[in-house]
């Protein structure tokens, strides 16, 4: 296999994170499916990269709450993916007491839900290919918890067990299954805090300031890559330090 046959899915890939995987991915040569949900705008100028660099990418719409929406998205491929990200993510601040239970199903489908049945669509080729490569975009507080975010928590930490234990059952078959377990990252969610909320936030960094998006697609990348076969069931933190 080479590169450019080797097809990428990134899932949520209209965010800050996903774009900087796609770009990245692109840059490096893999055709790419660039799955969003509702803004292809976002997309723009990642596709534009893509072009220029001469790079297959298409964008892929589908709500990946609905597991027919996920058939769908995967019947849209001609060639099957063999590098998965799932990077679909959303989060809820407050207190345990403002979660309502339409939240808590909100969350759960959206960030462990579509992971576990995207990568039960994704299989079958990796598996009839024996070569696979998944990364499953966790947090921080997957691993420590987080104060007012108790219901992400909760979701993350089901992300990395989901990577744990499917990492052990396709290891026979050449597959790694792998999480990448972000801190605090420029934009994205950081975004709902100030300036200055954001500056107190990196003061407790050792490395003294925030992520980049591009920092978190580099480790990403690596996962993907061959070089990458003898890693799997791991969760690795890119935090500045915030949590060793």
């Amino acid at each position: 296999m080479t590169r450019q046959t080797t097809w990428a899915l990134i899932t949520g890939a209209s965010g800050e994170i996903g774009r900087a995987i796609g770009r990245r991915l692109a840059a490096e040569g893999y055709p790419l499916y660039l799955h969003y949900f509702r803004s292809l705008e976002r997309l723009e100028p990642l596709l534009n990269y893509c072009r220029e660099q001469g790079t297959p990418a298409y964008p892929l719409q589908a709500d990946l709450r609905d597991t027919s929406e996920i058939a769908r998205l995967f019947e849209q491929m001609p060639v099957k993916p063999l590098l998965l990200v799932n990077n679909t993510s959303i989060d809820q601040y407050g207190t345990i007491d403002q979660v309502t239970p339409a939240q808590f199903d909100e969350l759960v489908a959206v960030n462990v839900r579509s992971a576990f049945f995207v990568c039960q669509r994704a299989l079958p080729a990796m598996v009839g290919q024996r070569y696979g490569r998944i990364v499953n975009l966790a947090s921080i507080w997957g691993l420590t918890g987080g104060s007012c975010e108790v219901l992400y928590s909760l979701t993350k930490g089901a992300v990395i067990a989901f990577t744990k234990a499917l990492a052990k059952e396709v290891a026979p078959s050449g597959i790694t299954v792998n999480a990448v377990a972000p801190g605090a990252v420029e934009g994205g969610m950081m975004n709902r805090f100030t300036s200055e909320e954001r500056q107190e936030i990196a003061g407790e960094i050792p490395a003294g300031r925030l992520g980049r998006p591009e920092e978190i697609a580099s480790l990403v990348t690596y996962l993907l890559s061959e070089e990458s076969a003898y890693i799997t069931g791991q969760v690795v933190s890119a935090n500045g330090g915030w949590y060793t």
